[in-house]
C-alpha cells in the first residue's frame, strides 16, 4: 500500500524556495530564547527576557523541582507527604535536567522512573459513560490500582507492581539499501501486590517529555490551534488533526488539551498538580488528596499518616509552592539555534516540508499580547507542533482512549530542542514510550495520517536523508 503513494521529486526551484531562511527562526522561543552554553544544562535556563526580580522566583521554583520529598511524619513540614505509593521522589527524577526520560524497566534489573504505565478500563456504568461523553473525566481508573501504576512505596507498604518490557525487532529497507531495525515493545506487569488487574485493563506507557517552552505552548491562542484542525480532512491532504477537548479543573469547563502525550491537560498548572499527585503522591489545594492515586481498595495505603499542615494551606504543598513550580515550568526557555542558516540545515528544512512533516509539525505561531505573562507575550515562536491529535497508525497505537483521543491518536509533540537530547540526557530515546533509538527510527514508526510522509522519507536519497536529520538535530 505504501509503495503506491506519490514519491515524485520536486522541481529544483521548489526546493530552493522552501529552503529560504526565515528571519527569527534561529530563536525558537522568540525573545525568551537563551544563548547559554549548549551543555547538559541547556534545557534548564530561564526565559532570556525575564526581569531580574522574577529570576528569584524562577530559582525558587528550580529548587522545588529538585526537592526530594520524604514520607510523613518528618522533622520538616516543607518536604513531607511523599506517597504513600509513588513513582518518583522529585520532579527532576523523571525530567532529569528538565529533559527527556528513558525506558529503563524490567525490575529487578532496573526500576523504572521516567517511564510509567497509565491504567484504565472501559466504562462499567451509565454514569461513567456519561462522564466520559461530557468530558468530565478522561478515563476510568482500574478499581484497585487507579489511573497509574506506582512502582515504589514508603516503608511498610508494598509497591503496586513492576513494569516489564520485551522488544521484538523488525527490519525496514530504505530506498538506498540501508536496513533500519525497529523494536516493538510489549508490556506486562509483574509482582502485583494488591490483587489482579481488571479483566479489561488497558495499559499505556508514558515517557517523561522535555520541559522546555511549556509557557509558550500554553500561550498559543485557541483560535490558532483551531485554524489547523481539519477532523474530516476537508482539504483532502490526508491529515485530519483535531484538538483533544479536556476538562479544565480550575475554569470548570472544557478546554483544548495541550500537555501530555495525548494532550490530556489544558494548562501548565493542571499538568503540574496532576504530576505531583500521581507521580509523587503530593496533595495540593487543587488536587487535595494526600494519598495520591491510592484507591478505596488499598486500605493500608489510606491508613498511612498524611502531610497536610497549616503552613501548606492544609495540604502537603501550598498554592504558593505550586505557583513557583508553575512559574519555573512555564519559563524553561528553548535555546537559540546557532546553525539555523547553514546550507545543509536549510536543505533539510526543505526536505522536511516537501515530505509533509510540517503538515503536523507546524513550524511557527505568534502568541498574543498578554500583560500577565510578560515573558510569553507577543512572541513569534517555532515549536514545530500543531498541538492536535492525529491517527498515527496501528504500530504506535496503545488502544487506550483519553478524553476524546482514541487509542490510535497522539498529540504532535514539539520538536524544539530535540537535537540536544543526547547532550542533556546522555541517550536518544524518542516517541511516547522511548522505543525509537534514533530520530530516523522515530520517523519510520509514523503511520496512519503520517504514512505518506514516512514513505517519502524511505524514498529519499542518502544525502537527502542526512540533510533531513541534520535539520532535526539543529532544532
Amino acid at each position: 500500500m505504501l509503495a503506491l503513494l506519490s514519491t515524485s521529486a520536486p522541481a529544483a526551484e521548489e526546493v530552493d524556495q522552501l529552503a529560504i531562511y526565515t528571519p527569527g527562526e534561529e530563536r525558537p522561543g522568540g525573545e525568551t530564547s537563551h544563548r547559554k552554553p549548549r551543555d547538559r544544562h541547556v534545557f534548564s535556563q530561564p526565559s532570556a527576557n525575564m526581569s531580574f526580580a522574577d529570576r528569584l522566583s524562577f530559582g525558587l521554583g528550580d529548587s522545588l523541582f529538585d526537592k526530594i520529598w520524604v514520607p510523613s511524619p518528618s522533622s520538616t513540614t516543607a518536604s513531607d507527604g511523599l506517597g504513600p505509593l509513588y513513582n518518583a521522589r522529585s520532579c527532576d527524577q523523571c525530567h532529569q535536567r528538565d529533559g527527556r526520560g528513558q525506558p529503563k524497566a524490567n525490575w529487578p534489573e532496573a526500576l523504572a522512573t521516567s517511564l510509567f504505565l497509565r491504567l484504565s478500563i472501559p466504562p462499567q456504568t451509565d454514569t461513567q459513560r456519561q462522564q466520559l461523553k461530557r468530558g468530565r473525566i478522561g478515563a476510568i481508573p482500574d478499581p484497585t490500582y487507579g489511573i497509574q501504576l506506582q512502582n515504589r512505596a514508603i516503608n511498610g507498604l508494598d509497591a503496586e507492581g513492576h513494569m516489564q518490557i520485551t522488544y521484538t525487532e523488525s527490519q525496514v529497507s530504505l530506498a538506498d539499501g540501508t536496513q533500519v531495525s525497529l523494536r516493538k515493545p510489549t508490556y506486562h506487569i509483574s509482582e502485583l501486590k494488591y490483587g489482579p488487574l481488571h479483566s479489561q485493563i488497558m495499559l499505556s506507557p508514558r515517557l517523561a517529555p522535555p520541559m522546555l517552552g511549556l509557557g509558550l505552548l500554553e500561550a498559543i491562542p485557541d483560535s490558532a490551534i483551531m485554524a489547523l484542525s481539519d477532523p474530516d480532512d476537508l482539504n483532502g491532504d490526508g491529515i485530519s488533526g483535531r484538538p483533544n477537548w479536556v476538562w479544565d479543573q480550575q475554569q470548570e469547563q472544557l478546554a483544548i488539551g495541550r500537555f501530555g502525550w495525548k494532550a490530556g491537560n489544558p494548562s501548565v498548572l493542571q499538568q503540574t498538580v496532576s504530576a505531583l499527585s500521581h507521580d509523587i503522591g503530593i496533595g495540593t489545594p487543587y488536587q487535595p488528596s494526600p494519598y495520591g492515586d491510592c484507591t478505596v481498595r488499598q486500605t493500608a495505603c489510606l491508613a498511612q499518616p498524611e502531610g497536610n499542615t497549616p503552613q501548606q494551606d492544609n495540604s502537603e504543598a501550598s498554592a504558593e509552592l505550586v505557583e513557583l513550580l508553575v512559574f519555573y515550568s512555564r519559563n524553561l526557555a528553548p535555546p537559540v539555534r546557532p546553525d539555523a542558516q547553514q546550507p545543509e540545515v536549510l536543505r533539510g528544512k526543505a526536505i522536511f516540508q516537501r515530505s509533509g512533516c510540517s503538515n503536523c509539525h507546524q513550524p511557527s505561531f505568534e502568541t498574543p499580547n498578554e500583560p500577565n505573562l510578560a515573558e510569553q507575550s507577543a512572541q513569534q515562536i517555532w515549536p514545530y507542533t500543531d498541538l492536535l491529535l492525529h491517527d498515527m497508525g496501528e504500530g504506535l497505537a496503545d488502544h487506550r482512549p483519553e478524553y476524546s483521543a482514541t487509542g490510535r491518536e497522539w498529540k504532535t509533540p514539539p520538536l524544539w530542542g530535540i537535537g540536544l537530547t543526547n547532550t542533556v540526557n546522555g541517550h536518544q530515546y524518542f516517541l511516547h514510550d522511548g522505543r525509537a533509538r534514533t530520530l530516523l527510527e522515530a520517523i519510520l514508526w509514523h503511520g496512519g495520517e503520517a504514512a505518506n510522509a514516512r514513505q517519502k522519507v524511505i524514498n529519499l536519497a542518502t544525502s537527502e536523508r542526512h540533510a533531513l536529520i541534520t535539520f532535526l538535530e539543529s532544532l
